[in-house]
This record gives C-alpha cells, structure tokens and sequence, in this order.
C-alpha cells in the first residue's frame, strides 16, 4: 500500500493554522500511517465503513488532544485506504 499523506488546504486555515502548516501536515500524516500500519495489522474481515471509522478513530487517538479535536479529514479519501486493506491491495 503506498503511504497516505495528509495535505491541508490553506484555504480552508486560519493565519496560525498556515503558518505551521508544514509541521501540523507532518503529524497528520504520522498518525495516519502508524493508524494505517495498526488498522492493517488488526484486519479481520470488517466491512469498508467500520475499518474507515476505525482509521479515523486511531488517527485522532495519535495526535493531541487539541490538533485531534480539529482534525476534519475528507474521510473520502479515508475510506479509500479502508477499501485497499480490505481488498488487501495497494491504495
């Protein structure tokens, strides 16, 4: 499976928001590999939307407290990945 990455648009940021937009991407995009990683590890037959919540879930419990309550990820693009570990294929 390649790498998810997670890629804020600044449009949608406050001034603070784009100016640590390098380093707040940096920390999405870890928690979603290493919930990726786990997700993956864990699989036993879920269907698409229970490992697509279960992807979100792991990725907010990764990241504090304050960056996880912000967190708003176009889950279209979590249920993709969901949809490569159950087929088992690369995303």
């Amino acid at each position: 499976m390649q790498e998810p990455h997670v890629t804020l648009d600044p449009r949608g940021l406050d001034p603070v928001q784009r100016k640590l937009r390098g380093p707040l991407e940096d920390q999405l995009t870890s928690a979603l590999q290493a919930a990726t990683e786990r997700v993956r590890a864990g699989y036993a037959g879920e269907p698409v939307e229970q490992v697509c919540q279960r992807l979100l879930d792991e990725t907010r419990s990764g990241l504090h407290p304050d960056i996880a309550a912000g967190f708003n990820p176009d889950m279209d693009e979590f249920c993709r990945i969901a949809v490569a570990i159950v087929r088992g294929t690369n995303a």
